[in-house]
């Protein structure tokens, strides 16, 4: 494949001012069970090849299915004759400098999940499904398990040549308990059933599901005759996994440098943040440091390349709240002015052209210690775990959330559960509130495996590195 590739690129540098070619094959692995049985059980494959190509400034995309030669062939024919279709663009920013991608990247990992029985991986869902029934309030227990692998070659007409094996696995369990007026969820380790991460099924197999599967069941119960959570303005804890979430939909979104410019507007939207606020917006407190880390260990936006050949690596968006640095292409961080791409260009599969996205998107880790230090520290407020629902408007500014569960703090103290708690805010107040992060003890990544965007839709696997932080005088208990 690497030589079909590198041919195809001989041939486009002749044609185009610049030019790239993947080919992905993609396999893809869901199982769940539902109530005590097997619910679901599928496995899909697909290959194919995405070419890239720009003619006076204006781009070209094409893909085709299979391995063929033929097949990339064709692609390239019809990504210049759209390149060539497209209005000129006079002054059109050059790609930013890159040095040519090659090497190999592959997932550290102890097992691939492919190679795992499925009914090795059956037993350990079903025995977690089980743990979830007994009380007859328990109405719904459900089990995830999710494996990707995807194996890319990649080229460019400036000389890159790479090949890449990335490896996913992951899953989760929920309960859900209902009474005549009312249903509640709990979800573990993270909300949906969710828990992926860049690994093999070792990752699965230690998420502790059935461990875990009792007391699931019995805060979903505990949740039907929890006193409401309170209205008001106070002091809020986060859970990691919330934290990671509002990282994202508050910040990573925000700092797209496409939807800074207005590109996604017809879709995904825009951003309130500008390009000149560059080095001066005060996003958030002293507390507040975010980087994109295209390298984090077992981060779903982990990688050894971009799709446009930029090697992963790790810069700032915000330091101690002060924003740093946007998500970025080639072609964006030209037009801007930035000496090199955040290596942020990823595509959905074979089919689509990549676009800007996230990588790991990471609040640093504090000072504060463990979630128990914190909350000692904390002498009254609400502790908020494992996201239910979000909400946020196209610019990145005003949000609403809501989680499964919530904890009184009374006296630095853990007390009673509180059900259907929420908040609000608005994107650089909330984070301005902003006062502890917890150490990195409580730091891990959270995978997220439905981030939407572009046109034609597209679905990109991120994580985000958070620990529980605390946030003062926030307005929480939304109706």
């Amino acid at each position: 494949m690497r030589h079909l590739l590198a041919d195809l690129m001989d041939v486009a540098a002749g044609r185009a001012d610049y030019a790239d070619v993947r080919h992905v094959s993609s396999l893809v692995e869901g199982i769940s069970t539902r109530n005590g049985h097997v619910d679901l059980v599928r496995r899909d494959a697909e290959e194919g090849f995405g070419v890239r190509v720009r003619v006076d400034g204006a781009w070209g995309f094409a893909a085709a299915r299979g391995s063929e030669r033929s097949a990339a062939e064709r692609a390239l024919e019809r990504a210049i004759a759209v390149a060539k279709a497209q209005p000129r663009v006079k002054g059109a920013a050059p790609l930013v400098p890159e040095a040519p991608a090659q090497g190999s990247y592959t997932t550290a990992l102890v097992t691939d999940p492919f190679d795992v029985p499925l009914d090795e991986k059956l037993a350990l869902m079903l025995a977690a499904d089980e743990g979830m029934r007994g009380d007859p309030r328990v109405t719904l227990t459900m089990a995830q398990y999710s494996a990707y692998r995807q194996d890319k070659t990649f080229a460019s007409s400036e000389g890159a040549l790479y090949d890449q094996r990335i490896v996913e696995c992951g899953g989760g369990i929920a309960a859900t308990a209902t009474s005549e007026d009312d249903s509640q969820v709990r979800s573990y380790p993270g909300s949906h059933r969710e828990h992926v991460a860049q690994a093999g099924w070792e990752h699965f197999a230690g998420l502790g599901l059935v461990e875990n599967a009792a007391r699931v069941a019995e805060e979903a119960v505990a949740l039907l005759s929890a006193p409401q959570c309170p209205a008001g303005r106070m002091t809020l804890v986060l859970d990691g996994e919330q934290t990671a979430l509002q990282v994202h939909e508050s910040v990573g979104h925000a700092v797209e440098l496409d939807r800074v410019l207005g590109r996604e507007a017809s879709y995904a939207g825009t951003s309130f943040v500008q390009v000149p606020d560059l080095g001066s917006l005060q996003y958030g407190s002293e507390h507040m440091n975010v980087s994109a880390d295209a390298t984090s260990p077992g981060g779903l936006g982990s990688f050894g390349w971009d799709d446009e050949g930029v090697a992963g690596h790790a810069f700032p968006l915000v330091s101690e709240g002060v924003l740093r640095g946007f998500l970025s292409s080639r072609e964006a961080a030209a037009e801007i002015g930035l000496e090199r791409s955040g290596g942020c260009m990823r595509a959905d599969g074979f089919a689509r052209q990549p676009i800007i996205r996230m990588t790991n998107v990471n609040l640093a880790p504090g000072n504060a210690g463990t979630l128990d230090d914190l909350i000692a520290d904390t002498d009254d407020g609400v502790y908020m775990e494992t996201n239910r629902s979000w909400s946020i408007d196209n610019r990145r500014l005003h949000f609403q959330f809501a989680t499964e569960a919530a904890w009184e703090i009374r006296g630095g103290e853990r007390t009673r559960l509180l059900r259907n708690p929420s908040y609000a805010g608005i994107t650089p107040e909330f984070w301005g509130r902003l006062d502890a992060v917890c150490s990195e003890s409580e730091w891990k990544l959270w995978g997220l495996l439905n981030c939407g965007k572009g046109e034609p839709g597209q679905s990109m696997h991120v994580s985000h590195g958070a620990a529980p932080a605390r946030f003062r005088d926030v307005q929480v208990g939304v109706a």
